[in-house]
């Protein structure tokens, strides 16, 4: 009975841990993925990532003149025509040397007027020597005149025509003085007038990170204080690994999708290539990227203009290209 009774337990027991191991084993189950990856219809493709810029590259402005922002006239995502003002430094200290200047243009146009005044005097002092000298060399009867009264009447013409030509350098003294305080208002003009940053080109204002009462110095910035550019249309700058930079063609037809939904798609058209290759900057974050690469950077345009893009946006860019058996022949 023993024999009969330990197989049946050791059985049940091996019926159960079965039963056991089944219901703890863990159930797999196949998920969708919450984004749709990244696809393309072309069997020979360059995948590569793109940035969203504007056609004109993004323009990160600068200030000619170092100073304290007085006025900032615009705001992120306004559009603005070219010459437009964007912002004003403070100008208070250019004003009072433009009223200084001017009064010194006053003080030599007056200096000038005075030189003018002179030699019409020294000339016409000139003219009465002179006349007198006529008079007594013209006199029949040199024991009229003495021969010294007609030698002081020479010296008197000699010392007229000196003040002359002495009034007349004043004037040019004084004239190229004016000259020289038109210049100095000229200098002073230019930089009020550079003190306003203007648009360079019409385009969108991208991003504005100065506020009013804060310094603005001139010269590049680590960090840009105002960025534009035209964005109508918007240009995608496709970092293309060096590896496979000679599988691509100006010609070649490429795609771009938005990144997060793969269905919001647009044709590209090519613009142009950067003729130097760089250090790879533009990262995605994925686990299997290169990043000690260099890249060869190509422009496209996009065709698409109902897509929502923004400029710095990165895009899953295709290009199509010829079979690696093909083009290596």
């Amino acid at each position: 009975m023993k024999n009969k009774i330990l197989p049946a337990i050791a059985f049940v027991v091996l019926i159960v841990a079965a039963i056991s191991i089944v219901h703890t084993q863990p159930e797999h189950q196949t998920h969708e993925p919450p984004v749709a990856p990244p696809r393309t219809d072309f069997r020979d493709r360059v995948a590569a990532v793109g940035l969203i810029e504007a056609s004109t590259e993004n323009i990160s402005l600068g200030s000619h003149l170092s100073g304290v922002v007085e006025r900032v006239f615009v705001v992120a995502g306004q559009d603005v025509e070219q010459g437009a003002p964007l912002i004003k430094l403070d100008t208070r200290a250019l004003e009072a040397s433009l009223a200084e200047r001017k009064s010194d243009l006053a003080s030599r146009d007056a200096a000038v007027k005075t030189a003018e005044a002179r030699a019409r005097k020294a000339n016409a002092s000139l003219d009465e020597v002179k006349r007198t000298l006529h008079f007594a060399e013209s006199v029949a009867d040199p024991r009229s005149i003495s021969a010294e009264e007609v030698t002081r009447r020479r010296s008197a013409v000699e010392v007229a025509e000196a003040e002359v030509q002495s009034a007349e350098a004043e004037i040019v003294a004084s004239k190229a003085a004016v000259d020289a305080a038109r210049s100095a208002i000229a200098a002073v003009q230019t930089d009020l007038d550079r003190s306003v940053v203007n648009a360079p080109v019409a385009g969108r204002i991208l991003q504005v990170r100065i506020r009013v009462g804060e310094y603005a110095a001139a010269g590049p910035s680590p960090q840009p204080w105002l960025v534009m550019g035209c964005v109508t249309p918007l240009h995608v700058r496709v970092d293309v690994d060096e590896h496979e930079a000679w599988r691509v063609s100006p010609s070649a037809s490429a795609v771009a999708q938005v990144r997060g939904n793969a269905e919001l798609t647009t044709p590209l058209k090519f613009v142009r290539f950067e003729p130097y290759v760089v250090p790879k900057e533009s990262l995605t974050g994925a686990s299997t990227e290169r990043v000690d690469t260099r890249v060869m950077q190509a422009i496209y345009r996009v065709e698409r203009h109902d897509l929502p893009l923004f400029v710095g946006q990165q895009m899953d860019v295709f290009i199509e290209a010829s079979p690696i058996s093909l083009a290596s022949k």
